[in-house]
């Protein structure tokens, strides 16, 4: 049972991915956006009121006469905002204007609104370049087939992507900042001692905004400077993969990068489930991935996904701004294929910017879970994978767990060529890591992409690639005794 098969009567026809029924979102064509509408954040805060008008004639009309009425704000703030109280939509910049950042509200309207039917209405009008519905987004993936629990520690896995010689090789730098937008984390754990920087939480839903039979758990309404999960352990299995100390289990393939986590998942019970999962508005992980770009976070993992097959042909893809915008700011993003085993697109896994990837198992075969499609990058390992826990430690198991993986070794490339005072971008990153990637056991596997992380090798590569671009290859490279 996921939150998809719950029924949406104010969808459109067809649609079959679950909506928020009380919510839209909306972007404008540039330069038709007023400027007073307030942003979420200093809405959230009661800095500002919500718009209850925004041009003043057909779109009002339109969602007046279908709902009655409606609020209103600006999903994104400015990355350059000034610092007075409720200034957060002034300040955008030309990347946020085009990518459309600026321009992208989202809507409040009341129950029983046909959500669909708005939407289909408002995309008719010229002022407006989208709308759609509020998409709901659950993490971990459904997973296809159970997989029986392993004893080890985690460093078969590790020796699988060659993490002890990657780490001879470069053992990270504290100032890369991985993006971690997921269910948040849990602050205390011993293994993160030194890791989180400060996050957020970008988690908005209201008991309303879910069908009968879900349950949502803790905090699900207030936006703040409190990450924490308390009830599904997602971020933190991803936050070991990508940055443990190695107390008790592995450290983590970034080394010494640090982590932004940011919560855009709430914790939910869905019926039959006993287990809590992430439940996140398209929204809420929307505005928590501009706020990791807009924190400095040059590589962003998103274990989380959206199955095209399940929308409706004529909404747009989720996520696809926010990308553009990540993208335009120089960010490396991965993403995790699915879950489903099928040939199939995720999205955001599926945008040809990111890094979309598989799972692999012990015995690197690809995992029978892991979503195919051409637009997969590589694998990496994603069957029992040894890692935090809100609690102590857990044996994870989905492409959600491989992501991280590839995260890390982002991570670890960034950190060389910083070392080595050189810049890099994503497609340099894309092209060294699929290049260097280990073959699977059968040979190649369709739809798995170019192979299995091979993280010591990538680095080898960028090493190569920067001594050709010194022509005399007479720079000096090492390991932890460069600074």
């Amino acid at each position: 049972m996921t939150i998809r098969a719950l029924a949406t009567p104010w969808a459109a026809p067809g649609e079959r991915q679950y909506s928020l029924p009380t919510s839209l979102v909306v972007k404008l064509a540039l330069g038709e956006a007023p400027e007073q509408i307030p942003a979420v954040r200093d809405v959230a805060r009661n800095l500002l009121p919500a718009a209850t008008s925004i041009d003043g004639g057909a779109i009002d009309r339109i969602i007046s006469e279908r709902a009655g009425g409606f609020r209103a704000a600006r999903l994104f703030a400015s990355a350059r905002a000034p610092v007075a109280a409720g200034r957060s939509h002034t300040g955008y910049d030309a990347v946020e204007q085009t990518t459309g950042m600026a321009r992208t509200l989202v809507l409040r309207v009341p129950a029983g609104t046909p959500i669909g039917t708005v939407c289909e209405a408002l995309s008719q009008i010229s002022i407006v370049e989208s709308a759609s519905p509020n998409y709901v987004s659950v993490t971990p993936f459904e997973i296809a087939a159970p997989v029986a629990r392993a004893d080890d520690r985690g460093e078969g896995l590790r020796r699988m992507v060659r993490m002890a010689e990657a780490h001879a090789i470069e053992p990270g730098d504290d100032g890369v900042v991985v993006g971690l937008v997921d269910s948040g984390i849990g602050k205390d754990h011993a293994e993160f001692a030194r890791t989180f920087r400060a996050g957020y939480d970008t988690v908005r839903l209201e008991s309303s905004d879910i069908a009968a039979g879900v349950e949502l758990l803790g905090d699900h309404r207030r936006n703040d400077g409190d990450p924490e999960d308390r009830f599904v352990g997602h971020g933190m299995g991803c936050a070991g993969i990508i940055a443990a100390d190695g107390r008790a289990m592995p450290a983590g393939l970034g080394g010494c990068c640090r982590i932004v986590p940011l919560r855009a998942l709430a914790a939910a019970r869905l019926p039959g489930r006993t287990s809590a999962v992430g439940l996140g508005a398209i929204s809420d992980l929307d505005m928590a991935m501009k706020l990791a770009v807009d924190l400095g976070a040059k590589v962003i993992n998103m274990s989380f996904g959206t199955d095209d097959a399940a929308l409706s042909p004529r909404s747009p893809k989720p996520h696809a701004d926010v990308i553009d915008y990540a993208l335009a700011r120089g960010c490396i993003l991965v993403a995790a294929s699915g879950n489903n085993g099928k040939q199939a697109r995720f999205w955001p896994a599926a945008y040809p910017g990111v890094l979309a990837v598989g799972a692999v198992d012990a015995e690197r075969h690809p995992a029978s879970f892991s979503t195919r499609g051409d637009h997969v990058a590589l694998c990496a390992p994603g069957e029992q994978v040894y890692t935090t826990a809100l609690d102590g430690y857990q044996h994870a198991t989905g492409t959600s767990f491989a992501a991280p993986f590839v995260a890390g070794a982002a991570a670890l490339l960034v950190a060389r060529s910083h070392r080595r005072a050189r810049p890099i971008d994503a497609l340099t990153v894309r092209d060294i890591l699929m290049r260097t990637a280990q073959p699977f056991a059968a040979g190649r596997a369709e739809g798995c992409g170019a192979g299995i992380l091979d993280a010591a090798a990538a680095l080898a590569a960028l090493d190569e690639e920067m001594d050709r671009a010194l022509g005399d290859g007479a720079e000096a490279h090492g390991g932890a005794d460069d600074g």
